[in-house]
Formats: structure tokens, C-alpha cells, sequence
């Protein structure tokens, strides 16, 4: 699945990593947007919960299935 989330603040690449090498894209106004494809939506969940106990705070998410003749 390929996602987009944008989160309030200036997130440092360093941290793409761990956050399941999502992109990390400073934008205009002060959010960051992170995206890329995770195998699951487990995976999801995990980059969710890595952001919360950042205290980071969600703008938006955006997520679509990617179809099976494009991974």
C-alpha cells in the first residue's frame, strides 16, 4: 500500500529509518510529509504509533492499495 501522512513540524530525515523508510519532504508552512509504500497494514499501524509517541501531531493520511501488477 502506498501512503501519505503529513505531520505538523520539521521531522529530521534521520529519522526515516526507523519510521519504515518512509520519504521525508519538508513542505511550505512548517509540516513534513511522509510517504512510500508499506507491506501492510501492520506496518501502517506501527509508523502510527512510532509518530504518536513522538507526540507528533497528524494533519492528514492518506493511504491506496497498490495493484498486484505494480509492486
Amino acid at each position: 500500500m502506498h501512503v501519505s501522512i503529513r505531520i505538523q513540524g520539521y521531522l529530521d530525515p534521520s529519522w526515516q529509518v526507523w519510521l519504515e523508510n518512509l520519504q521525508i519532504v519538508h513542505e511550505e508552512g512548517g509540516t513534513s510529509r511522509l510517504s512510500g509504500v508499506l507491506s501492510d497494514q501492520a506496518a501502517l499501524y506501527s509508523v502510527l504509533d512510532k509518530l504518536d509517541w513522538m507526540s507528533l501531531k497528524r494533519l492528514s493520511l492518506e493511504r491506496r492499495e497498490i495493484p498486484s501488477d505494480e509492486s
